[in-house]
């Protein structure tokens, strides 16, 4: 099954790009293990995901944490974090 990750930010321009569709390798059960998995695919990945820590995510446009499984997710933004004026 293809997941729809989704990009903001900071985080799409370090990637180059807004959103991809991809087909997670199993074992990718979290969050954290996506971001991990994510990272390695190019300089540009680690760039963007260098401090794993400060990244937001929302699985089907809910806010989560870095444990949450990703099992059946449609869709996944990663973003950084925001500021409020």
């Amino acid at each position: 099954m293809s997941t729809k990750l989704i990009y903001f930010a900071w985080v799409r321009e370090r990637i180059g790009k807004p959103e991809e569709d991809v087909e997670l390798p199993s074992g990718i059960e979290t969050v954290a293990d996506l971001l991990r998995w994510l990272k390695s695919r190019g300089e540009e990945y680690e760039n963007a995901l260098r401090y794993p820590d400060v990244i937001r995510v929302a699985i089907n446009q809910e806010h989560v944490g870095h444990r949450e499984k990703i099992a059946g997710a449609r869709e996944i933004a990663l973003f950084p974090p925001m500021t409020g004026g």
